[in-house]
């Protein structure tokens, strides 16, 4: 194969490399919009809740803090302890 021929298959492969890079773009672009939508959507369906259950959202929260708080100290305190 000569210079040239190489020259033509990399600049054909880059073509189609930057084609398929665009069309990746573009998709993802669609995607990232429908995946903001709906966590708008989720965000607003939160905040009427909290709004006409503020003792419920309390208590969830504080649920899941608790939640969180254990799952953590039992990895800090497994952390600490030496395996032999």
């Amino acid at each position: 194969m000569d210079t040239k021929n190489v020259e033509a298959v990399a600049k054909e492969v880059k073509q189609k490399l930057t084609k398929s890079l665009s069309q990746a773009e573009a998709q993802a672009m669609k995607e990232l919009a429908k995946v903001k939508k709906t966590t708008e959507s989720v965000v607003k369906q939160a905040e009427q809740f909290v709004k006409k259950n503020p003792e419920k959202a309390a208590l969830v929260a504080a649920g899941i803090g608790a939640a969180l708080g254990a799952a953590a100290a039992m990895l800090f305190a497994q952390g600490g302890k030496k395996k032999k």
